[in-house]
């Protein structure tokens, strides 16, 4: 039987903006333009491997200080504000 779980525990979260500020702070890497001429993109170390950040996106940091990605449209359905 399925149920519904709410998530309790508040998190830290700020827009990703491929600031130099956030990619030292969250160790981001910066991967391209490769040689076939693929745009640079980004990739946000995390405990379950590196997955890739757009711009804009959500990084969210948990209970235990692990960061991850959350895309816009996703965080803003499922977050909001308290503070």
């Amino acid at each position: 039987m399925l149920h519904k779980y709410k998530k309790i525990v508040p998190i830290e979260a700020e827009q990703f903006n491929g600031s130099t500020k956030q990619i030292a702070r969250y160790k981001v890497h910066i991967v391209g333009p490769t040689s076939w001429g693929d745009a640079s993109y980004f990739l946000l170390p995390t405990k379950e491997g590196n997955m890739k950040l757009n711009t804009g996106d959500y990084i969210a940091t948990g209970v235990d200080g692990e960061h991850w990605v959350i895309a816009p449209e996703i965080f803003e359905k499922t977050y909001e504000r308290v503070d």
